[in-house]
């Protein structure tokens, strides 16, 4: 998808901070951190949201792009204290790209509730 702001970051068009890179998907840090450290874990094809996860491809993605982010939060030190995944779906959500994402935040206590 062109107008897709992170398929142009996976094609390259526009740079990120890679953090990672697995066969199906990509990590790289966000630009609005919302912790003192926020990577966001994309798959390489794309999927709408984490309610794409409720398909044949879907299935197949989603847990390579989870298991990406844990290895990005051991990566960057993050897996003795802990961190938060954090999916969101649709506007209501908090989801702001329309292309399924993994945040991973860590670095600080995080709080409940979240929103």
């Amino acid at each position: 998808m062109t107008d897709c702001l992170f398929c142009r970051i996976l094609a390259g068009e526009i740079p990120a901070r890679e953090v990672a890179r697995s066969e199906l998907a990509m990590a790289f840090h966000d630009v609005n951190p919302q912790a003192p450290t926020h990577v966001l874990v994309v798959p390489k094809t794309h999927l709408s949201g984490p309610a794409a996860a409720d398909s044949e491809s879907g299935e197949q993605i989603f847990g390579p792009v989870l298991r990406l982010a844990v290895q990005v939060a051991s990566q960057l030190g993050l897996a003795e204290r802990g961190y938060r995944l954090v999916l969101n779906q649709g506007p209501d959500g908090g989801q702001s790209v329309d292309h399924l994402h993994v945040h991973v935040l860590g670095g600080r206590r995080m709080k409940w509730p979240p929103g």
